[in-house]
Parts: C-alpha cells; structure tokens; sequence
C-alpha cells in the first residue's frame, strides 16, 4: 500500500482465519513501511506530469521497485506468502472520466517475485458508474464490524458505517495531504503530533473559506483525488497571511468539524487509524466534537490497517468473492475487482 501522503511503502504480511459463515478474523503477521527515498518521492510526487510513455515506463520501474521490497521483506521475515495484493500508488483518480490509474506494473511484481499478485482493484468499479472508491469498507464491514464507524486519517479523511442495512462510505475532506503541505514550507515533513497546530489560534475567515468548498455540498457517494483537492485548495491557503502555526490549527480545526458532520449517531464507537491517528491536536479536537467512544488501537494497526485490508479484498478477488460495494461507490452493482497475474 501506497498513501497519497508518500510516507513510504507499507508491506505487511497477514494471516486470515475463516469462520463459520461469512465471518473472517485476521493476524497481522510482521510488517514494515519502506521509506521512499527524495528521489521517489519525487518520482510519485510528480508522476501526474508525465507524458504517456514515461508514466507507463515509470509504472514498470515501479513494479519493479516494490518486487524488490517484497522480496526484501520476505527474506527478512523468512515468510512465503500465498498471494500479494497491491494497491500500488495512485497518480489520476478521476472517475467522471472513467479513470483511475494506479502506478506499479502486476507482471513485474509477479514475474520478479514468483507470487500471484492482485492489483488493479477500481477499474472494474469505475466502468460499471461507480466511484472505485473507497474500497477499504468492504474489510471494515467484515473485519471491524464491532465499531460503528470506521474514520480513517490519511492524506484524505474517509469514513465508512452501515446505515439501514447497506454499507455507507465516502472521503470527507483532505487531512494529511492538506496539514504536510504546510508543514513542508516550513521545511518539516509533518507536524509532529500537531504541536504546532496546538501553538496556533484557527482564523475564523480561512475556516469559514474550507468549509464552505464546493465538494462539500454534494452526497454521497463521493471521493476526492489529490490533484484536485489541492488545486482548489493550496491557493487559498496561501492567499492568507498567517503563521504556520495558524494555518496549521486553521486546517486542524476544519478537519475535524466535516469529520463531526459525517458522524450522525449519538451513542456508539469509532475506530481511527491512518497517521492522523498519531496526530494529538486533530484527535483531541474529534473527541470534543462527537459524543462517541473514539477509539485508537495499536501503532501497529494505525499504520498497517489498509495494507491489511487491501490484502483481505485480494484475497476475495483470487476466491472469487465480491469485494466492491455499490452501496459505498455508486456503481450499479457489486462487483469483483481487481486482475490476478499467476495462479492462486
């Protein structure tokens, strides 16, 4: 799995249980986060600006690349996997044009590593009208189904609940991506915790700026992609003449407020994991903002819970089994997504 946020590649290796019924349990066996080194982060950071050929000549180099890490990590672990399920990293997410294109080339996975390898899961979803996203409430409503919400703070908030029978998910608002942005002027690749934003006051005119964008008036289903949001969204941050600090508590202020929005039941839990997890200012502005149990588990499910989940939808794929909702992307059925290079 790679974020939009580009910390790294993270691999974890999971192990899952089958149970009577359509139950599953999981284990998270070993994992890592493969950190990008400044010349891949510069590589995804600006693969969007890439004529055809070298994207596609980049989607192999890619391919490639996380091959090697997989190897590396196996090695390392002294583990076989039956099956490697790759979400690879996004570059377009564009699904009013039927496209969404995620860099990392199957057949070099496959024929580097020697393991079927899943990948490709939003196409099959996109061409049937669908969002192809998100895809990781499919494992948050058999793996987590004991939370009432499942709330994830990545580059981009999204969350995902059941709701009169149907599973409902979206993307919320930006989070990370948006936060990064504002730290890296300052020459820092994240606010550590949120100590800066805790050291700044929100302006009221910027917060009441992001919370009126136009992405907010719409319903679900809906989600956003990188290249827009922070299109429509960096200039206004930088229209403004606030501290870092300012800007940071500004961000961290709005985040949680669309988060507070989503959330509609009084009583019950939430689940948070992705980085925003770690993020001490954004959860503490979440927990005074709904009256739920906010739940933070181990560092270690934070970190990996969409590796996990993106394996758990691989492995549906190479059983055949549904593993795309249409009541979460707005496509006009459930569907089976994802190509299978090898046999399983």
């Amino acid at each position: 799995m790679s974020g939009t946020s580009l910390d790294g590649l993270d691999i974890a290796l999971c192990h899952f249980f089958k149970l009577g019924g359509p139950g599953w349990k999981y284990e998270i066996v070993a994992a890592e986060c493969f950190e990008y080194s400044p010349e891949w982060k510069q590589k995804l950071n600006e693969a969007h600006l890439q004529d055809g050929l070298n994207l596609m000549a980049l989607h192999t180099q890619y391919g490639f690349y996380i091959a090697e890490r997989i190897n590396m990590f196996v090695k390392s672990n002294q583990l076989i996997p039956d099956l490697i399920s790759t979400h690879g990293h996004t570059v377009f997410h564009q699904p009013e044009k039927k496209i969404s294109f995620q860099l990392g080339n199957g057949g070099a996975i496959y024929s580097t590593t020697g393991i079927p390898v899943v990948c490709g899961f939003r196409s099959v979803d996109i061409c049937l009208g669908g969002q192809g996203a998100p895809l990781v409430p499919v494992g948050d409503a058999i793996l987590f189904k004991e939370y009432d919400y499942c709330l994830n703070l990545g580059g981009i908030a999204n969350i995902s609940y059941d709701k009169d029978g149907k599973r409902i998910a979206y993307d919320i608002c930006g989070c990370n991506l948006l936060l990064n942005s504002i730290a890296n002027e300052i020459g820092l690749d994240y606010d550590d915790g949120g100590r800066l934003a805790g050291l700044g006051n929100a302006d009221q005119s910027l917060l009441k700026t992001l919370n009126t964008w136009g992405y907010y008036k719409s319903s679900p289903p809906k989600s956003l992609d990188k290249e827009t949001m922070l299109s429509e969204l960096l200039p206004v941050l930088k229209s403004y003449n606030l501290s870092s600090e300012d800007k940071l508590a500004t961000i961290t202020e709005h985040i949680s407020e669309q988060v507070s929005k989503s959330i509609e039941m009084k009583t019950g839990s939430v689940l948070i994991t992705g980085g925003g997890a770690f993020n001490d200012a954004l959860v503490n502005k979440i927990r005074k903002k709904t009256s739920l149990d906010v739940i933070i588990p181990s560092s270690g499910l934070i970190k990996f819970k969409e590796a996990l989940v993106f394996a758990f939808l691989g492995l549906l794929r190479a059983n055949n089994e549904i593993n795309t909702l249409a009541s979460v992307t707005g496509a006009s059925r459930d569907s089976m997504g994802g190509a299978l290079y090898g046999k399983f």
